[in-house]
């Protein structure tokens, strides 16, 4: 099994507002940028779909080295909370509805594809790749605002 680096970045103007996401795949030498927005989201949305676009655009089942500075999206994964919602129809622990049911379905079934290693990174400080992910967002909802 290939083993594949995906670093991660959502962002938004406003929560809700335009957002975007970024996200960079890297296996041995080669590299690819990804990123694209939404007119009106949220920057969790941004986050997850930033790991989605990453996952889907592989080829076949990969070790995915995952680097996000979401601690929403790595915590969910990590500790089975996205999981227990799911099971038990969306609803968490709390009894309130899990938000981003659409995205988290979706990053559930490529998990089950992929082996995810989880990896925090502290966002807006000296990760590269991080802050590249970042930038590239950041284009994405200026673009959606029209900036």
């Amino acid at each position: 099994m290939k083993t594949v680096t995906l670093y991660t970045d959502g962002a938004c103007s406003g929560n809700p507002g335009p957002g975007g996401w970024g996200a960079i795949l890297e296996y041995g030498p080669h590299s690819v940028e990804l990123s694209g927005g939404e007119g009106s989201t949220t920057n969790n949305r941004m986050e997850l779909t930033a790991v989605i676009r990453g996952l889907e655009r592989l080829k076949e089942p990969c070790r995915v080295e995952l680097y996000s500075d979401s601690k929403y999206v790595l915590d969910a994964l990590e500790k089975g909370w996205a999981v227990s919602w799911q099971c038990r129809g969306w609803i968490k622990s709390d009894k309130k509805p899990a938000l981003n049911p659409d995205l988290w379905a979706r990053l559930l079934e490529l998990a089950q594809i992929h082996e995810l290693e989880c990896h925090w990174v502290k966002g807006h400080a000296d990760n590269p790749k991080n802050n590249r992910c970042d930038a590239l967002a950041v284009a994405e909802w200026k673009k959606q605002k029209g900036e």
